[in-house]
């Protein structure tokens, strides 16, 4: 049993200035100011909409990203329904292959330190339902049928297309205090590599922290 922690990575290629100048390309369309556009106008045509709740206009530009997460997770990934997505199925991936290690693979949980009671009873509950999944393989089950005893911690790849309106969506939910903590672990970074990559589209999404 491997034990991973989450990540992500940004499939598209972002160029920043090129994605606010098609978005004010398209937004202009409404507006039949197109006879405005400058080489600097774009950030803040796409300020405006965005501070006017013209969102709909984000909806020409679409991001992928690939996130390496647990069942869990991915379950609430996939809520989101103005997206697109493939990801790993348990029912075709046969974990005790050796394109697998022959092993599960599993994310560790941010919520628990590694040593502690809490921890250990996790990690045994997952090699149990490893021993398990592969008993049922041994005994003669296909891998969606052994699969139901395999654990919300088993890691799986989930590849999420969305535009940046879904995008402006996503993060206000999943970056919230409440929302769970292994998906702000992925949420919160993601948000920020956003507003690097960017400009101006999410600047206004702001992290707040759970009080203590």
């Amino acid at each position: 049993m491997k034990i991973i922690s989450p990540s992500f990575e940004i499939l598209t290629p972002l160029d920043g200035q090129a994605i606010l100048k098609h978005i004010e390309l398209c937004g202009r369309v409404c507006y039949k100011s197109e006879d405005k556009i400058t080489d600097t106008s774009a950030a803040t045509f796409v300020a405006s909409i965005i501070k006017r709740g013209h969102e709909a206009v984000l909806e020409h530009y679409d991001i992928t990203v690939k996130f390496i997460c647990d069942r869990g997770v991915s379950h609430e990934l996939v809520r989101h329904r103005l997206a697109s997505y493939c990801q790993e199925s348990t029912r075709y991936c046969n974990y005790s292959k050796d394109g697998f290690g022959g092993e599960i693979t599993i994310i560790k949980p941010i919520f628990l330190v590694e040593g502690t009671p809490g921890w250990d009873i996790w990690r045994d509950a997952c090699r149990c339902a490893e021993d398990a999944y592969f008993d049922m393989l041994n005994f003669g089950c296909t891998p969606q049928e052994a699969r139901s005893v395999l654990p919300n911690s088993l890691k799986t790849e989930v590849v999420m297309t969305a535009n940046l309106r879904e995008w402006r969506h996503f993060f206000k939910l999943r970056t919230a205090p409440a929302a769970h903590p292994q998906m702000r672990e992925l949420a919160v970074p993601l948000l920020h590599q956003m507003q690097e990559l960017v400009p101006v589209v999410f600047d206004d999404l702001e992290v707040h922290h759970e009080k203590s």
